[in-house]
């Protein structure tokens, strides 16, 4: 099943800068990973913000919580999920 993942990060503004650095990198890394495991299928930022949507998928909602509990960032994170469903007239089905 596929899912609309919106993800906006709240680093507090005295957070340690290193924690951070080395946080993104982790970050990277575990994206990449579950890029490779077919979970994370695409990802955009939104500009002028930390926040991105991605296209997820997942066999259930529990599985896409363990992925998206696996982040880095998910303590510092506020999601919002919406499952999608198969439209009739999607121009990639034609």
């Amino acid at each position: 099943m596929e899912y609309l993942v919106e993800t906006a990060v709240h680093w507090p503004l005295d957070g340690d800068p290193q924690r951070l650095a080395a946080l993104a990198l982790a970050e990277a890394d575990r994206a990449k990973t579950l890029t490779a495991q077919g979970t994370l299928k695409r990802l955009w930022r939104v500009p002028g913000t930390r926040n991105n949507v991605g296209l997820w998928q997942a066999a259930d909602a529990t599985e896409l919580h363990q992925a998206l509990s696996s982040l880095p960032f998910f303590p510092w994170m506020s999601i919002q999920v919406r499952p999608m469903a198969v439209h009739p007239n999607d121009p990639a089905n034609r």
